[in-house]
């Protein structure tokens, strides 16, 4: 135990002490041995750190945009000069292969700069003469203190590639509540934050349970709530916080398809196929944990997929020759075994049985292999909900009608892929498709952060989605201003102006 970190709050530019006996284990998935204490932050201490966010929000509300963004310049560099650092927390705490837990924190740099258009994006509109003699423009102003509820799933990029970077270009201030999992990303993060210059109290770190997170949604100094998880909790988010006069983004679940149509090549679609459904352990919510197959190919194509996924390389999340790291803990890993025993049962067939991976070295790591069930049938739970982890559906039709409808009869609408050399096909399917990000020979539809990540049904509740335009419009308040100035001769009237009513 002489190596496991007893870890603590971020708050006010530093970390503290917590005052709470609760502790939390944060495991190493690929050894399974306990690599933190993560402190269950007491109510003071969710208060504290929303009252440092409010007490820095005036001074840094006050800088001109300008300035802000060159602090983020200086994080961009500190990323890419810790990166190797950054990218070994990501794998360590959280089980991603090197290459995907580099991804990570690639995708923190990648919304790092992003924010750094904060000084063209939260422009304005103005129209003279918007009425005869009245001007009328309208501001981007920051909202006050935000909230951030991070997942474990990506340490990184969401809390500080999605939530930190535009809310702080933008004015505003955060507290992050961080994965009870995976939090020592975001502790380490926010440190590097201080270093670039950020004022003390704009990025606060806390680790709490949902107790205490409660706080964030009812308290009346924050402003907006930004979450990534569940779909029970998203929804209770939103409804709780949005009653409390919040804005809420909150991304959810998702269980997305593609359909692949008889035309599409087979082992470069199986590939794809592969890397979207195994990539991250399957955890994501933009993984592609079902395909649905026209029957003219289904058999080539299912045989392909198992040869390919056959010959991944199982093993621990930092020997940078891994395909396919752990599961993130032991009881996820359960979940997932039940959620395989439920396909069975379920009648689907098990074609790849991932559950007895062995890896050598690291026999108490939180292992599955590529697991495969075929002739998933409408009704069946395994194919309709998120298992989060690298579990693969295969459902069979006859036609492209017949394969939309399946997909569009999910609640989920994450992402939708179709892998065709039609552009009749293609087209028809981004048009109908309920998905809110879509591919076409992609299997990971995630677009830059350019632009929105956008869920639909009930992979998102609110108005705005992350990262894009809609980022900044959900760290911002609009403020129309109406002017009307009057000309020399007139100011020296002693009749007093008056507005006529005219619009």
């Amino acid at each position: 135990m002489d190596n496991v970190k007893k870890l603590k709050p971020f708050i006010n530019g530093e970390f503290v002490e917590s005052s709470t006996d609760v502790y939390n284990d944060a495991y190493d998935p690929s050894t399974g041995k306990v690599i933190a204490k993560v402190p269950r932050c007491t109510p003071d201490e969710v208060e504290k750190a929303i009252a440092s966010a409010k007490a820095a929000f005036t001074e840094w509300s006050a800088v001109p945009v300008s300035k802000r963004v060159q602090i983020l310049y200086r994080v961009r560099e500190l990323i890419i000069e810790h990166m190797e650092e950054l990218t070994y927390l990501v794998a360590q705490e959280n089980g991603k292969n090197w290459k995907e837990a580099e991804g990570d924190v690639l995708k923190a740099k990648e919304g790092t700069e992003q924010a750094l258009a904060a000084t063209s994006l939260m422009m304005g509109e103005s129209l003279m003469d918007a009425s005869k003699g009245y001007d009328t423009t309208l501001y981007r102003v920051p909202l006050g203190v935000c909230a951030g509820i991070i997942p474990f799933n990506f340490p990184s990029m969401i809390p500080m590639g999605w939530m930190t970077p535009i809310c702080i270009a933008c004015g505003n201030t955060i507290v992050l509540k961080a994965a009870t999992f995976t939090p020592q990303s975001a502790l380490r993060f926010a440190e590097l934050y201080k270093e670039a210059g950020l004022p003390d109290g704009v990025v606060n770190v806390v680790t709490c349970s949902r107790h205490e997170a409660e706080i964030l949604l009812t308290h009346p100094d924050v402003k907006a709530i930004t979450f990534v998880g569940s779909t029970e909790i998203g929804q209770y988010i939103y409804a709780t916080a949005a009653a409390n006069g919040k804005r809420v983004q909150a991304l959810c679940e998702a269980k997305n398809h593609a359909l692949i149509m008889r035309d599409a090549p087979i082992e470069r679609t199986a590939a794809g196929i592969i890397n979207a459904s195994f990539g991250c352990a399957g955890e994501r919510c933009m993984a592609l944990p079902v395909i649905v197959v026209e029957e003219a190919i289904a058999d080539k194509l299912v045989d392909e997929i198992v040869k390919q996924a056959k010959n991944i390389k199982v093993g621990p999340a930092y020997d940078k020759t891994t395909e396919l790291g752990p599961v993130v803990n032991a009881a996820h890993k359960k979940s997932i075994l039940d959620w395989i025993e439920k396909g069975i049962a379920e009648g689907a067939e098990l074609i790849l049985d991932g559950r007895n991976v062995k890896v050598d070295g690291h026999d108490d790591g939180f292992y599955l292999g590529p697991t495969i069930f075929d002739h998933v049938k409408p009704g069946m739970t395994v194919g309709d909900r998120e298992i989060f982890g690298p579990v693969l559906c295969v459902k069979r039709v006859k036609t492209f009608e017949e394969g939309l409808a399946i997909m569009n009869a999910n609640p989920f609408a994450n992402g939708s892929v179709i892998f065709t050399q039609s552009g009749h096909y293609a087209r028809e399917f981004v048009r109908h498709t309920d998905g809110g990000m879509v591919g076409i020979n992609v299997g990971i539809p995630v677009p830059v952060g350019y632009f929105t990540f956008s869920g639909h049904k009930k992979s998102f509740f609110g108005d705005l989605h992350v990262l894009g335009k809609d980022g900044y419009r959900f760290f911002t308040d609009s403020k129309t201003v109406t002017t009307r100035w009057f000309d020399e001769e007139e100011g020296k009237s002693t009749t007093v102006s008056t507005w006529d009513g005219t619009i």
